[in-house]
């Protein structure tokens, strides 16, 4: 199952993001339990809670710890990395293909555009709750100029 819960990540640290709740379970300390609540789309403290509530809008807190999920932005981030990868990927296999075989462009049409949807649609989510947890794990924030704080 692609981004479904995972019982067996346990919770990361309460932080200066969280609501103040106790947490009593285990947390998660290491950059691979982050990566993987992160890929499987749960909440990156408990580990437990959905991250999203539609295809790519976040959910406002995790149902289970309560972690508030204001602090996400992933941006343009994920479409960016997967565009790069699936670009690679398609315009290879068509080239070959257009080399080898010469196929009509019906052809073409009828193999790239399903498989432009698969790997482009496929890894979005999970790359975009990866970028989440991540930013939760480096408790990432909005850059600053100056030590002012003055514009």
């Amino acid at each position: 199952m692609i981004c479904g819960p995972s019982p067996s990540i346990a919770a990361f640290c309460a932080g200066h993001w969280g609501d103040g709740k106790s947490m009593s379970q285990d947390t998660i300390t290491t950059l691979s339990g982050s990566i993987r609540a992160g890929l499987l789309c749960t909440c990156p403290r408990c580990g437990k809670g959905k991250l999203f509530q539609g295809f790519l809008t976040p959910q406002p807190r995790c149902d289970v710890c309560g972690l508030d999920f204001g602090f996400a932005d992933a941006g343009d981030g994920p479409a960016v990395f997967i565009m790069f990868f699936a670009g690679f990927i398609v315009v290879s296999a068509a080239l070959v293909t257009e080399v080898l075989y010469r196929p009509p462009y019906w052809v073409h049409a009828a193999l790239w555009l399903p498989l432009i949807f698969i790997v482009t649609l496929g890894p979005l989510r999970p790359m975009k709750g990866l970028m989440i947890a991540l930013q939760y794990y480096h408790k990432a924030e909005e850059g600053r100029f100056g030590g002012t704080g003055a514009p």
